[in-house]
């Protein structure tokens, strides 16, 4: 769904790194689009038709790598970046990108993205930024995913999923995450994560109502990250 609601040029990674004189080229290109939980944004080998900066609502970064298998490579909020990696003279998305909950994104074309780099120093900087930083975390997680033993991976899956998408009145993770989806970016099985979330809920570490999670005790699923 298509829509010209206004969108928070404070928080939007795009609005905030351009020329303000480039604001208005940016109303006029850019279309807001509304995507429904559990919706694609994009799917993997889908051609490359843009960029998009999400405006509001919650989204996974996945990839298949076996049969009906997937990872999941990072979860993304309000004022992160979706589809980058697409851009560079690949024809294709390498990842895809579903709505976790009700989403809002400002879409821009692929040669409205070229014009705005061309034209915005400061945008092109920022978007180095953005990919060198993906990079480091990214080398940060193959370490993880290869040395961290499944609860480790787990703790850190958890503690990772409320930082980015933040806690409610009641202290449970905003957006309701499945264990699969948990499974997928830990690296484990379903099998593992709810062995681990029944033998956690128990022991009190964390708390559950339906598929919202709230984590009682910090320091223990740390010393479970960093002290395996």
């Amino acid at each position: 769904m298509t829509s010209n609601d206004p969108c928070d040029t404070g928080h939007c990674f795009l609005c905030r790194n351009c020329l303000p004189e480039w604001k208005g080229a940016i109303a006029a290109a850019r279309q807001v689009l509304h995507y429904k939980k559990g919706q694609m944004i994009f799917r993997e080998g889908m051609e490359v038709r843009g960029i998009y900066f999400i405006i509001k609502g919650g989204v996974k970064v996945h990839q298949s790598w076996a049969k009906d298998k997937e990872i999941v490579l990072r979860f993304s909020t309000a004022g992160d970046v979706l589809g980058h990696r697409g851009q560079g003279g690949s024809a294709t998305y390498p990842v895809s990108a579903t709505a976790l909950e009700q989403t809002s994104v400002c879409f821009i074309s692929a040669g409205f993205l070229e014009t705005t780099i061309k034209t915005n120093p400061s945008f092109l900087f920022a978007m180095m930024q953005l990919y060198a930083t993906e990079l480091q975390k990214a080398d940060w997680r193959m370490r993880s995913l290869a040395l961290t033993p499944v609860k480790g991976r787990v703790a850190e899956a958890l503690l990772t999923i409320r930082e980015i998408f933040g806690s409610d009145d009641e202290g449970y993770v905003r957006i309701p995450i499945t264990r699969l989806d948990i499974a997928c970016y830990a690296g484990t099985t379903y099998e593992a994560v709810f062995r681990l979330m029944t033998e956690w809920i128990a022991e009190g570490l964390v708390s559950t109502s339906g598929k919202y999670i709230r984590i009682n005790d910090d320091k223990k699923l740390n010393d479970l990250l960093n002290n395996p």
